[in-house]
């Protein structure tokens, strides 16, 4: 029996899915993110210098960069939700591991050792394109990334209300522990779906299993100009975001006098407006893509340049300001995601759905294996010059330059997708059916 639109669009098991991953990627973002407010405490821990400190959020970065490829693919190839449950496992046993070493060289090496899970999701957004189809699909990842900002404001308040009392190693035990339930719940929970089951051009199209990963396929990424650009992006488009989560804590502290509380206060806002920038992001680009395939690249270029400009005025006010500064920073925060579900999307409106973990892992690779240094290099400006300027200048030199490669990613998009539009309906036609599985025969020529 051939499938429904009805079932494409509406497919048993979108919701738990949805909501179980939104869990996952809350909970494991909390992980992650915690060491960015415990940064003065574990410094004090080990008593080591900022250099040293950033060098402990690179390593990570560095081995996520490494395992990107490896995730991406055996995303393609087998079962994703057994795969992210793994992740979810190795992130709750390596930060155990992180908590429990005595001495810096020992930490730097731990904290190395959950960069393998932090490169998982991949999958995880490959699984949901195959649960909502393309129209939706800014939406859903947009509401999905809630969860990263959503996360790093539960680690600032486990940090910041329970960081006093029971420690950074307490913390991390805490985190661990939830890294493997959820890692249950997901192998549980969570069923894989045929790769390409919510693209409307396969939407009458059976037995979808038959277009396997395969490596020609991958090798034609290189050959689609917009992807190629928004690689290029996605390398300097990190640095900002790295530099932010790592370093605005120590700055609130140490370059502008705020305690724990006014700390707080500042962020809280700020972190619940930028968690409303993903959704208001991936929407408005959902709108603008059905007036026009450039419609995800404008949305992601105006967020990146009215981020740029607010957060160069938000630096210049000065640290006696604190309810204006906040209210800048906040303005500042809900334009800073408005990129991210659109360039997530946009890489899955070019590609083939049997090798989308794998796109999604070559770029995560690129930006991760290019701002991986960002805390490094901001620790160092920050010891050579001021912790405000180090901000500053990596967050709006990168911004500038997105900008101009959203921009030129703007020409050559619509025919990127144009392309591939063309390619589902061949195979729901019966004519792509060696390309993507040379190793089945050919189907019969119709009567």
């Amino acid at each position: 029996m051939k499938k429904s639109v009805e079932s494409v669009t509406h497919p048993t098991g979108a919701r738990t899915t949805f909501f179980v991953m939104f869990g996952f990627m809350l909970l494991h973002e909390a992980d992650k993110l915690l060491i960015g407010p415990l940064t003065t405490q574990i410094m004090e821990t080990f008593q080591i210098s900022r250099t040293q400190m950033g060098a402990v959020s690179t390593v990570a970065l560095v081995v996520g960069a490494i395992f990107y490829p490896l995730w991406g693919w055996l995303y393609d190839r087998f079962s994703r939700p057994k795969l992210i449950a793994l992740a979810s496992f190795i992130w709750g046993s390596t930060t155990w591991l992180n908590a429990i070493v005595p001495t810096y060289p020992l930490f730097l090496l731990t904290r190395a050792g959950t960069g393998i899970d932090d490169s998982s999701y991949p999958g995880l957004y490959s699984l949901i394109s195959d649960y909502y189809p393309p129209a939706k699909r800014g939406k859903i990842y947009g509401f999905l990334q809630v969860a990263q900002p959503l996360g790093y404001l539960l680690g600032m308040i486990l940090a910041l209300v329970l960081g006093a009392s029971l420690g950074w190693r307490k913390i991390f035990f805490i985190t661990g522990g939830l890294g493997i339930l959820v890692s249950f719940i997901v192998f549980i929970f969570v069923k894989d779906r045929p790769r390409g089951a919510a693209e409307p051009e396969l939407a009458q199209t059976e037995h979808l299993e038959r277009f396997k990963f395969d490596w020609k396929t991958v090798g034609g990424l290189f050959k689609k100009k917009s992807l190629v650009i928004l690689f290029l992006q996605g390398f300097i488009g990190v640095f900002p975001w790295n530099v932010i989560t790592y370093w605005i804590f120590d700055y609130l502290k140490t370059g502008r006098g705020y305690n724990d509380m006014q700390t707080m206060m500042t962020m809280v806002p700020a972190v619940l407006i930028l968690a409303a920038g993903y959704p208001l992001g991936g929407i408005l680009g959902d709108r603008l893509f059905k007036k026009t395939p450039k419609g995800r690249v404008i949305i992601g270029a105006t967020g990146v340049a009215l981020g740029c400009v607010l957060l160069w005025i938000t630096m210049g006010i000065p640290a006696s300001n604190k309810l204006l500064f906040g209210v800048l920073l906040a303005a500042t925060a809900l334009f800073m995601p408005w990129a991210s579900p659109n360039v997530l999307s946009s890489f899955y409106d070019v590609t083939e759905p049997e090798i989308r973990a794998t796109t999604n892992a070559a770029q995560n690779f690129v930006e991760f294996g290019g701002s991986a240094a960002a805390p490094l290099i901001a620790g160092i400006i920050a010891d050579h010059s001021s912790l405000g300027n180090a901000i500053l200048w990596i967050c709006t030199v990168s911004w500038v330059v997105c900008f101009g490669f959203f921009i030129f990613a703007g020409k050559f998009i619509p025919k990127d997708i144009a392309d591939l539009k063309e390619k589902l309906r061949k195979r729901a036609a019966g004519q792509d059916y060696i390309d993507s599985s040379r190793d089945l025969p050919s189907p019969p020529a119709p009567s």
